[in-house]
């Protein structure tokens, strides 16, 4: 896996910094640079809202790593002090699994953050053969064991007769990634229900049919492309029969070389993912430490940041972000301002 740090604008120096306390810090040394890491849909975002504060501020320069969401909660769920991030940006929400090692680790407040929305994209090459997609179709063709079934389909013909008789072959997000989780929540799992048989599987063996719904199928039509979203990008741009899986930013950003496909008829666009009409539609969160507010200098400016930036005239909205409704960021930018810990009991 491809891990891109961008360290914006300056270099970076460490300071010791020892084991924080509470919520509002601790006595002791700070670093003196932020750390964030997670979601490679939300790199881009978070780049450019750590220039930005670099910019206004005249701090050290925030470093933001692309992990993925599910490395980086790992990351951030570590503990608490230098070795361990101060933000964990993320293309769906935290588990309760997840919530519940940070616990154990001592990341007791943990600030959820809402910054907009996204969409999973489904693309091709502009010369590529104009695939019109569902979420059976998905199902069908990425599942390792469609409906219980072994996954032999070789074609998309193969899949559905109305489709294309080109190979499968689609390139993704790995399984660290948030948008991964959201590929197989979103996407598969939709496919997977349109079977009333997968219902009656759900009520009497959950881990069961979760295997058959969400497991993707690992001989060759699905390619693991790593964190680096730039990289599908290329290798579908190269390949005119293949499709790449990746945030809406991505697909926006390379209107030249590629085209949304369609799902249920919807293609992907800024109106579809807005209002959630499109199958692939997702919020985009940052968590915070509630903890290292003290002892990181500069972190509640970052958090603040973040604020000024994601409305309709906002930066974020030019770098391809989906505006959340005016009733998400009221309640985001409230957030901002209290800093008041994400309440558990909501998590799944």
């Amino acid at each position: 896996m491809k891990i891109n740090t961008t360290i914006v604008l300056a270099a970076v120096s460490t300071l010791a910094l020892t084991a924080c306390g509470g919520s509002g810090g601790s006595s002791g040394g700070a670093r003196d640079y932020i750390h964030a890491v997670g979601s490679s849909t939300v790199y881009p975002f978070a780049t450019a809202v750590a220039e930005a504060y670099a910019k206004a501020s005249g701090g050290k320069s925030p470093v933001i790593e692309s992990t993925g969401t599910g490395a980086g909660m790992k990351l951030f769920c570590g503990g608490v002090g230098a070795s361990f991030p101060d933000v964990e940006n993320a293309s769906r929400r935290i588990k309760k699994s997840e919530f519940e090692d940070c616990q154990k680790n001592g990341v007791k407040e943990i600030v959820e953050v809402q910054v907009g929305i996204d969409g999973i994209a489904f693309a091709e090459a502009k010369t590529g053969p104009g695939f019109k997609l569902t979420p059976v179709d998905i199902y069908k063709a990425l599942a390792a064991n469609p409906f219980g079934k072994p996954n032999t389909a070789k074609t998309w013909a193969d899949v559905n007769p109305s489709l294309p008789a080109e190979p499968i072959l689609v390139y993704g997000p790995p399984s660290t990634s948030g948008t991964r989780d959201a590929l197989k929540e979103l996407i598969l799992e939709a496919g997977c229900k349109t079977d009333p048989a997968m219902a009656a599987l759900k009520k009497s063996d959950e881990d069961k049919y979760k295997a058959t719904c969400q497991d993707i199928r690992e001989d060759g039509p699905y390619v693991d492309a790593g964190e680096n979203d730039n990289l599908i990008v290329q290798k579908i741009s190269q390949n005119p029969k293949a499709i790449g899986v990746f945030g809406y930013s991505f697909l926006e950003s390379n209107p030249d070389s590629l085209i949304g496909i369609p799902l249920n008829n919807v293609v992907p666009t800024y109106a579809s993912i807005s209002d959630f009409s499109y199958p692939g539609a997702r919020p985009l969160y940052i968590y915070v430490k509630k903890q290292h507010l003290g002892p990181i200098k500069g972190l509640q400016d970052y958090v603040n940041e973040w604020a000024k930036a994601w409305g309709p005239t906002g930066y974020l909205k030019a770098k391809g972000m989906v505006i959340a409704p005016a009733d998400v960021q009221a309640k985001s930018a409230e957030t901002v301002k209290s800093m008041t810990a994400l309440d558990p009991s909501t998590l799944k």
